[in-house]
């Protein structure tokens, strides 16, 4: 599968994000949040969709983060609601990793379907 040059953004290097962890980064008009689970990158949007949390600020429980405000929880690989208040899922981003690059397609979610 060719890159869409448009919508391929760098976000980090891989060592900007310790292992078990979730970090939050400003790439243009998106904040995403990056999370290093055993090694894995993930990256999601940054924003709880059931309040204005920051879910870098959360709780990375495994492959699970909790909001920080409300305690809502989604599985980060697949954005997929664990917990309430949250019912939206929340949209993850194809990972592309060049070397040390983390590099996400922001037309593309996790799975690598169309968003």
């Amino acid at each position: 599968m060719a890159d869409n040059a448009d919508s391929v953004v760098r976000v980090c290097w891989t060592s900007d994000v310790a292992p078990d962890s979730v970090k939050a980064f400003a790439v243009g008009a998106h904040t995403l949040a990056v999370y290093n689970i055993g090694g894995v990158i993930y990256v999601t949007d940054d924003e709880c969709t059931h309040a204005a949390a920051s879910l870098a600020d959360g709780m990375l429980e495994g492959d699970v983060i909790e909001c920080c405000m409300h305690l809502g929880s989604f599985h980060v690989p697949t954005g997929n609601v664990v917990a309430p208040p949250c019912e939206v899922p929340l949209r993850t981003y194809q990972v592309i990793l060049k070397g040390d690059d983390v590099f996400v397609d922001l037309s593309r979610n996790a799975a690598g379907e169309p968003a």
